[in-house]
């Protein structure tokens, strides 16, 4: 188990605790493997950002987390040692770049660094959730594209190769000089939909650019497709226009990558009712709920949300009875394997 430290709060010392206790069972849990591995060159470390999805990766492959120390400063800098020996090993580093990012941003990055200084063979970067994604384009005058800025910290730290879940849009792949394995959430969101067998589905993407995704989550339940046009009037505030699709008299699923405000997503399923759908429910990989998303999730039409723990839920968002989390520790597990051993990852999309 990784030893992972709190900040001091007024020394600049690096203070150890005892290791945390073992993260709560998500809702849906990866199938458990009772034996135990035993790899001295195979090793997985996590950040601070989501240490029981770590923790459930490692246990569905039966071997246990790497040990680090990660800690801070009284001015707020990370410190990072890693404390065992992984000279020549094939390292996997797990880190979403969720809240607060920039911090959990450069953790993934000094833990690069120090396994880089201490001679690891290879080092992928897990990164369950790749923040600053949606600024991809220069679409206003003097703008970053801060998504390729981002690929290009992690080359130039010394990452021989990622693996990201559902990136916001599959085009992001080429900003990076390194291999990238693109895993979708989407076998344990449809295994999920398919148990509930929901009458006269119909998958909808609330915009344009989430209708390849939603078409695959479509075929994949063998359901209808529809789209919502929107227009997004400034950042984080989008305007719903219209419905394109038949809708009236069935039951909607809308499909996304991320929640974030979920304003999109409550004014989706609101122009779904008033188009005479008859129940709303909507999945997404990464539940971010900033601000007041839980609250609007809460107030809207919207029976239920499920989303995959790439992300930890805020406290406010685990007591929402709206709101289901199922387990992907399995999937990225798997690609874990896989990369180990030198196999296909897309087996595990076919």
């Amino acid at each position: 188990m990784a030893t992972l430290v709190t900040p001091p709060e007024k020394t600049g010392k690096a203070e150890k605790q005892a290791p945390p206790t073992p993260p709560p069972a998500s809702e849906e849990k990866p199938e458990r493997r009772p034996r135990t591995r035993v790899d001295e060159k195979f090793k997985i470390f996590s950040g601070t950002a989501n240490a029981a999805l770590a923790d459930e990766v490692c246990h569905f492959l039966g071997m246990q987390r790497g040990q680090a120390l990660l800690t801070r400063f009284a001015d707020g800098e990370a410190y990072v040692q890693i404390q065992e020996n992984v000279r020549g090993c094939d390292v996997f580093v797990m880190q979403p770049t969720c809240r607060p990012v920039d911090e959990h941003l450069m953790e993934l990055l000094l833990m690069i660094d120090a396994f880089k200084r201490a001679s690891a063979r290879r080092i992928t970067a897990v990164i369950p959730y790749f923040g600053y994604a949606r600024q991809d384009r220069k679409d206003k005058p003097r703008v970053p594209i801060s998504a390729k800025l981002v690929a290009d910290l992690l080359t130039t730290v010394g990452a021989h190769r990622a693996v990201i879940v559902d990136l916001h849009t599959p085009q992001l792949q080429g900003f990076f000089n390194i291999p990238v394995d693109h895993l979708f959430a989407s076998p344990v969101l449809v295994d999920h939909f398919k148990k509930l067998s929901l009458p006269n589905l119909t998958v909808v993407s609330p915009d344009a650019g989430g209708v390849e995704r939603a078409r695959f989550f479509a075929k994949k339940v063998d359901a209808a497709l529809a789209i919502v046009d929107k227009r997004r009037v400034e950042m984080n505030v989008a305007e719903v226009m219209h419905v394109i699709g038949d809708v009236d008299g069935r039951t909607c699923l809308i499909i996304d990558d991320l929640i974030d405000t979920a304003g999109t997503l409550v004014k989706t399923a609101t122009a779904l009712m008033e188009n005479g759908a008859t129940e709303v429910y909507a999945c997404s990989s990464h539940p971010v709920l900033s601000g007041a998303a839980v609250s609007n999730i809460r107030n809207s039409v919207i029976r239920e949300v499920v989303v995959t723990n790439t992300i930890p839920l805020t406290a406010e968002a685990q007591m929402e009875p709206k709101i289901r989390v199922l387990s992907i520790a399995g999937l990225i597990g798997r690609a874990i394997q896989s990369i180990h051993e030198e196999t296909s990852v897309s087996k595990l999309f076919i």
